[in-house]
């Protein structure tokens, strides 16, 4: 199970990635900075809580995780 540190951590430095693609995006389509800039943003900070509550619930399902032994030596 991953604490909510490293959720959160993951979740900015992918949302980072993101930014970066999105203002950009919004850039060349606009021609506008400061729109680009605003709305991914705001784009962004959606996307954030979104990827971090999918992370957690992610995290409770025990689809594709090995188990842990039993016991131990």
């Amino acid at each position: 199970m991953e604490h909510h540190k490293r959720t959160i951590c993951k979740t900015l430095t992918w949302r980072g990635f993101g930014a970066c693609f999105t203002v950009i995006l919004i850039y060349l389509y606009s021609g506008d900075i400061g729109e680009s800039l605003a709305v991914g943003f705001l784009m962004e900070l959606v996307k954030m809580g979104i990827y971090y509550l999918h992370e957690r619930v992610w995290n409770r399902v025990s689809f594709g995780r090995s188990k842990p032994p039993e016991y131990q030596i």
